[in-house]
């Protein structure tokens, strides 16, 4: 886990380090011993213990026994980057509206690597297997979110953003052949709207819109995700797709003046 990039006068290793201790936590590990965070971070059983102290003399860890965990104060760091988005004090009000004529789940989301990284969700009933919150984090180019806003990458980065993603069959409905991705994301583009179908999980479908800021580019997606037993592609489409574009559109208006 721990970060393999060289030292240099650019590159702080005790700072990625603290950084790498705190990313250790999380639903699978909520509290961890020194030990446990050493062998996690691949760090020394010293090194460990400087970061956690730290980090507790911060107010950013707290200790019961043997066992370390985050406090609260954390949420701060998080808080910085949502709070300094424009899409924070924007996007809410527009996002109640499309689940209430939805009545589904509604999110935003970033691009962040090969990844997206949800900063809001309503979620009115869960859909997924797993829990997604602020933070959840899921694969760009197999998500209607993500393939939104691959699709607004130029050539070079989206090329560079699929040969880093870890491309396999999730369900026997997962599209992986590479010229076809790229097809997908191309005619993403051109319509304006991204929806998946049973690709990340079966029974989970979502369609999501861009986010465009006023120099025309893609800086989040917003999407609507359902059960696919509730809805054909073409009926999610009919009903939810007018929604999402009339929300995305006065967000982009309000971006456009700003």
């Amino acid at each position: 886990m721990e970060n393999t990039q060289q030292p240099s006068d650019t590159y702080v290793q005790s700072f990625a380090r603290g950084l790498s201790v705190i990313r250790a936590f999380g639903p699978q590990r909520p509290q961890m011993t020194l030990s446990e965070v050493a062998t996690v971070c691949e760090l020394t059983r010293a090194g460990a213990r400087r970061i956690l102290l730290t980090l507790e003399h911060l107010g950013y860890v707290t200790v019961e026994g043997r066992q370390f965990s985050l406090t609260p104060r954390i949420l701060e760091l998080g808080y910085a980057y949502l709070s300094a988005t424009p899409l924070w004090d924007l996007v809410l009000p527009y996002m109640e509206t499309v689940a209430e004529a939805t009545r589904e789940s509604c999110s935003v989301s970033v691009l962040d690597g090969t990844d997206i990284v949800y900063i809001l969700r309503l979620s009115t009933h869960k859909v997924m297997s797993i829990n997604l919150s602020v933070g959840s984090r899921l694969p760009a180019w197999v998500t209607s979110m993500g393939r939104v806003l691959l699709a607004g990458l130029p050539a070079d980065e989206q090329d560079r953003v699929l040969a880093a993603s870890d491309i396999r069959k999730l369900t026997p409905h997962t599209v992986t052949d590479m010229p076809d991705l790229k097809r997908l994301l191309a005619q993403v583009r051109a319509d304006g709207y991204a929806c998946v179908v049973q690709e990340l999980e079966l029974g989970l479908q979502s369609l999501a819109v861009p986010i465009i800021d006023r120099t025309g580019r893609v800086i989040g997606a917003m999407n609507v995700s359902g059960h696919a037993s509730r809805y054909s592609r073409e009926a999610m489409l009919q009903a939810f797709l007018p929604p999402l574009r009339d929300a995305a559109e006065h967000i982009n208006q309000a971006l456009r003046r700003r």
